[in-house]
């Protein structure tokens, strides 16, 4: 057992907290903030010849402006199963077609959904701070197996606090995401 083994265990843990934010950023993507956004509907499946399939694999989304979005499918069958699976997501819209592209405007949010929306990223910032503090947990038990298998205290000291200031680094960029996210949906 070496040093190697203690920077490869720092290099696991990094990797399972830089994932724990990736997956806050994305979640946090999809939330409708009262301005036209297609990853909004990055989550949404559409039933295609038997099949459900990402909604961005059978048709193009366009923003023209900041409260409209066009989504334009690849057959116009599928306009029929494209509203019903909008209607069903429970996302807050009315598509409106004209046979040929589905509209949605977006409606400026409510107070009480704008809190609710908070209070919704704040729970998923916190899955974010758990998912750290469990890759902490990770790292520091492999540690422990490691220096029961030779590894110096010295060398576990140290890495276990390379690990917490890894851990502090990620738990604040979680923390400015939210404020960042909490900021823009509660602007008007």
């Amino acid at each position: 057992m070496e040093l190697s083994d203690a920077q490869l265990v720092l290099e696991m843990v990094k990797e399972k907290m830089a994932k724990a934010v990736e997956y806050l950023e994305n979640e946090l993507a999809t939330y409708r903030v009262g301005k036209a956004n297609p990853a909004i509907f990055s989550g949404l499946t559409v039933e295609y010849y038997g099949t459900p399939t990402p909604l961005a694999q059978v048709s193009s989304i366009s923003v023209p402006d900041a409260r409209t979005m066009i989504i334009q499918p690849w057959e116009k069958t599928l306009i029929p199963a494209i509203e019903k699976a909008i209607m069903a997501a429970n996302l807050g819209f009315t598509p409106q077609n004209n046979g040929e592209v589905i509209r949605i405007l977006v409606p400026p949010l409510t107070e009480e959904r704008r809190k609710d929306l908070v209070k919704k990223a704040r729970a998923e910032g916190e899955n974010a701070r758990i998912s750290i503090r469990n890759a902490r947990r990770d790292g520091v038990d492999q540690l422990k197996k490691y220096q029961k298998d030779g590894l110096s205290e010295d060398i576990v000291k140290d890495t276990e606090g390379l690990i917490q200031k890894e851990v502090d680094a990620f738990s604040k960029q979680v923390e400015e995401i939210l404020q960042a996210k909490e900021e823009e949906i509660m602007t008007v």
